[in-house]
């Protein structure tokens, strides 16, 4: 059974264009994740606007966006979060690590 994934989160206002630019780079890489067959997370956005501690917290900060729990602050670059998608996304799950002295091989 696989994990699921967690919320693309952005953390926006209207008007700020900045958060435009993040919100159409955001649509442009998950629409080429799925494209190329890669996990594709829900698409989330808060108005910061609509809840005053979002607000206090990220205003001076936007567009912020957040995956898991990694964080982009002032996320507009396209390479940035490609590279945040990839990070949190496509790692591969690491082994199990092996008690000391225990076998390489089962039957070993």
């Amino acid at each position: 059974m696989s994990t699921p994934l967690p919320d693309l989160v952005l953390y926006a206002r209207a008007g700020c264009g900045l958060c435009d630019e993040a919100r159409e780079a955001i649509e442009l890489l998950l629409a080429r994740r799925e494209a190329d067959g890669l996990p594709v997370p829900v698409f989330v956005e808060h108005d910061i606007d609509a809840d005053p501690e979002l607000q206090r917290r990220w205003f001076d900060r936007i567009p912020v966006v957040e995956l898991g729990a990694a964080r982009l602050e002032l996320a507009t670059s396209l390479a940035r979060l490609r590279r945040l998608l990839a990070d949190e996304l496509d790692r591969s799950p690491r082994p199990a690590a092996r008690p000391a002295g225990a076998p390489d091989e089962v039957g070993t």
